[in-house]
């Protein structure tokens, strides 16, 4: 059963001519009668399993918003909403808020991560919460359409990638296509290939475990090795073995060239404005 059409003029609009709807709890589980769809034609997970008296048991889609404004996570919350009913939803505004949610709850199906949010550092965010969480799709929503970031989160393991001057249906769209399995960008011209540079870093940074990505972070922040220890309640010690590990995965002889690595996945934010959502 289709949606009714909703007119979106804006992701401020989206607000103003529905209200607001309040976040579902987290997570949520439903009950239906129905292999694919509820009687009532709710949408559930594919492959739910049968009780005992033949009912179909299954959880809502649970879906994390990651994005440090608050508009622009209502805005995409109500137009997901909109067309997958009984979907439940998480935000955060932060890399250190997405990384507890999902370790609170290791049943997301889908997070819709802003490639600009505090602690991302880029594609290294994105990079971290591959390597700790490898189950759960991440589709990094930006303002930017530089097709070359776009083919570069694909590099460094993004399911997809969702501009925010998207329209309305492409989102969801977008949501049905990744919660499936699939991988999703917008349409485009020409999408460039892989770079060589980019290949072989995704490779290396592929052999980083969490901790070494977060120590990795922190070092190219610029911290030594006693204020990691502190942040990370590790010893010194540790730290230096992180280190040393991280050097020989990157395949570079000192701090200053892991760094310089690091620094290839950093990302310009074009705008910190609320981008417009087309409809």
């Amino acid at each position: 059963m289709r949606p009714k059409t909703l007119i979106i003029l804006g992701f401020g609009a989206i607000i103003i001519a529905k209200g607001q709807k309040s976040a579902r709890r987290w997570p949520l589980r439903t009950v239906g009668h129905a292999a694919a769809k509820g009687h009532n034609g709710r949408k559930y997970k594919p492959g739910a399993k049968t009780g005992p008296e033949g009912e179909t048991l299954s959880q809502a889609y649970a879906i994390v918003i990651a994005d440090d404004h608050p508009l622009v996570r209502s805005a995409i919350r109500q137009a997901i909403s909109d067309d997958i009913a009984d979907a439940s939803f998480a935000e955060a505004a932060s890399l250190d808020e997405t990384e507890a949610l999902l370790a609170e709850d290791g049943n997301a199906d889908l997070l819709l991560l802003d490639i600009h949010m505090p602690g991302m550092h880029g594609l290294t965010g994105l990079c971290f919460l591959r390597a700790e969480f490898p189950s759960v799709p991440i589709a990094m929503i930006s303002a930017s359409t530089d097709p070359r970031l776009m083919r570069q989160a694909m590099d460094y393991g993004a399911a997809g990638f969702i501009p925010k001057s998207t329209s309305v249906n492409d989102i969801r769209n977008a949501v049905h296509a990744l919660l499936d399995g699939n991988h999703w960008l917008p349409k485009m011209d020409d999408l460039p290939e892989t770079a060589k540079e980019d290949a072989e870093l995704a490779a290396r940074l592929s052999n980083l475990t969490p901790q070494q990505l977060r120590v990795l972070n922190m070092v190219s922040e610029g911290k030594l090795n006693k204020q990691i220890a502190y942040d990370l309640d590790i010893s010194e010690a540790t730290v230096k073995s992180h280190v040393s590990a991280i050097l020989q995965k990157l395949g570079v002889n000192s701090r200053t060239q892991a760094v310089i690595l690091a620094n290839r996945l950093a990302v310009d934010d074009p705008t910190r404005d609320v981008a417009e959502i087309e409809t």
